[in-house]
């Protein structure tokens, strides 16, 4: 992974480049921020360039021996520690690590449920584990292979047990020479206050639309007009513009149930609230739950869009002209009410309630929360 093919962000990448050109490489550093800015490509692209034999340009070269293995994630003293699932004390990272290199050298942005969905059909929460802990310090131990610096990149810290996170501190207090960890965060309070002391924190920004529209462009065939649309309501986070392109007729459909529901419950139409209900549980369990996070986000959009905070809208062309309308009815009397009812049957659908009954009763609701 070379800097380069890493869209925007060019003010941290200058100061990852520096640390290196200025022999100021810090033993632990934290790449924290919201999903989809491309973190983890940034710190695999810093231990490349640390490592690579003929820096170019503010760059790895990208073809020397370092850099081939670095590309491959297979250079013996790169090292990966991330949120797994396991089915025994014995299972660490190193189990899944043909699946990692797979995830990453596809795409480094994807969140922990797409990787999690990848090495696990169950529905367990991916965590660090400590026997984690102790193969680090087993590794960082051992001399380096091949590079003059063995590098761990902790994806996803906060997902660390107790013990791991009060082992990794004490690796921390006590830095070996040589070794740079780089932790990638999305949720950096959520670790040890003692952890976050001794790393030095840089903050990866949202992209940019500028940068976000140029990432669209070359990754799909898209006009640019929709790639500025797509931009806009991604909100420079990569992974939500992938998924606003891939799932674009899922949304529209979400959108068009959305309006059904609404419409048929301010005109109190039994017989089109009944026969969007049927829709409904014809969805299925997953699909409920996205339509519901779906109508949620179109609550507050729209609540937005009434207070005239438009600059704060992030929504399509066709979500914005049904705004134009509906807007007005989704106010202060009733926002908390409306995202309430949605939260609530959220619930209920993941708890397995018959979703006839979880539909048919939330258009009813809806009857009189729109007529506040």
């Amino acid at each position: 992974m070379q800097f380069r093919q890493i869209y925007g962000q060019e003010s941290v990448k200058q100061t990852l480049i520096k640390s290196v050109d200025e022999a100021r490489v810090p033993h632990a550093v934290m790449l924290c921020g919201a999903q989809g800015t491309g973190k983890l490509a940034l710190a695999i692209a810093y231990a490349q360039y640390l490592n690579c034999s003929n820096r170019q340009n503010g760059d790895s070269c990208g073809v020397c021996p370092s850099c081939v293995k670095f590309n491959k994630l297979i250079h013996p003293d790169l090292h990966f520690v991330f949120p797994i699932t396991r089915s025994s004390n014995s299972v660490v990272c190193d189990n899944y690590l043909a699946d990692w290199r797979a995830m990453v050298n596809e795409t480094p942005y994807f969140t922990v449920d797409q990787w999690l969905q990848k090495i696990s059909s169950d529905n367990k929460q991916g965590m660090i584990y400590e026997n984690e802990s102790d193969m680090i310090i087993k590794k960082l131990g051992q001399k380096s292979f091949e590079a003059e610096y063995k590098t761990m990149i902790i994806w996803l810290p906060e997902k660390m047990n107790e013990v791991c996170a009060n082992k990794i501190l004490k690796v921390l207090e006590e830095p070996m020479g040589k070794t740079l960890f780089v932790l990638v965060s999305e949720n950096a309070d959520r670790l040890l206050a003692t952890i976050i002391s001794r790393v030095q924190q840089i903050f990866v920004p949202p992209l940019s639309d500028t940068d976000m529209e140029q990432a669209l462009k070359e990754r799909y065939s898209m006009s640019e007009e929709e790639c500025r649309e797509v931009a806009h309501i991604a909100n420079g986070n990569l992974i939500a513009a992938d998924d606003i392109v891939r799932t674009s007729d899922e949304k529209r459909e979400y959108f068009d149930l959305f309006v059904e529901v609404m419409r048929a419950s301010y005109s109190r139409n039994a017989k089109r609230m009944k026969e969007w209900t049927e829709e409904m549980h014809r969805l299925g369990r997953k699909r409920q739950l996205s339509f519901l996070a779906y109508a949620q986000r179109m609550i507050r959009e729209n609540f937005i869009y009434n207070v005239k905070n438009r600059e704060l809208n992030y929504m399509t062309r066709f979500e914005e002209d049904f705004s134009v309308k509906f807007s007005p009815f989704v106010k202060e009397s009733n926002i908390f009410g409306l995202l309430s009812e949605l939260e609530s049957a959220e619930r209920h659908i993941e708890q397995n309630v018959n979703a006839k009954l979880v539909f048919f009763d939330l258009s009813l609701k809806l009857i009189m929360l729109l007529k506040q």
